[in-house]
């Protein structure tokens, strides 16, 4: 399986360094940054989205779930790393023939946090508003695609990073059900602040 992985991670990593300007494309698409502010303005617009209030609350139900769905699989990733063994990345175990277009991360490479957290967000408004759901998951591919074009991952910590973002969306929509007074609790503030 690991060689399959690698022979995987070749492969698309190949594809780097040979067009310019598709490396800056993917560079820029799959920074840390810029993946974090398009989706910030993304959940955002998404918020104040809806033909009536039953739309509008069904969207800021998503939003709500996509963001605690994102937090905990940032947290799982974290409890994760020192439990797993410290897969080395790409980058560090074949330098010389890896074409790193990305700074030199230094936390484990699997699973992926990014990944976890991108896809997080998308099955977490999945669960609320599936065409938004699946909008949301192109920009997670996107990232995806571009750590490991860009020679930070290899494909099985970007499928590592699914799996934990399919736990962390499953507990939060558990939560949301079972605490489902809290939630419409928040909302309804949200609306009294003029923020709903």
């Amino acid at each position: 399986m690991i060689h399959i992985d690698e022979k995987v991670f070749f492969w698309i990593n190949g594809l780097a360094g040979r067009v310019a300007w598709i490396d800056d494309v993917i560079r820029i698409l799959s920074c840390d940054v810029f993946i974090t502010v398009m989706f910030i303005i993304a959940l955002l617009a998404i918020w104040f989205a809806g033909r009536d209030r039953e739309a509008r609350e069904r969207n800021q139900r998503g939003v709500l779930c996509a963001l605690a769905s994102m937090g905990i699989a940032n947290l799982l990733v974290f409890i994760l790393n020192p439990m797993l063994p410290d897969r080395m990345r790409p980058c560090d175990k074949f330098p010389t023939q890896v074409h790193l277009l990305f700074y030199h991360p230094t936390d484990p490479s699997f699973p992926s946090n990014a990944a976890a957290a991108a896809f997080a967000v998308a099955m977490g408004m999945w669960i609320y508003n599936r065409k938004l759901g699946y909008i949301l998951l192109i920009p997670a591919l996107i990232i995806s695609f571009g750590r490991v074009y860009m020679g930070v991952h290899y494909p099985l910590d970007i499928i590592g990073g699914f799996a934990v973002a399919i736990v962390s969306t499953g507990i939060i929509a558990l939560a949301f059900r079972i605490g489902r007074p809290v939630i419409n609790l928040i909302l309804k503030l949200a609306r009294k602040m003029y923020l709903g």
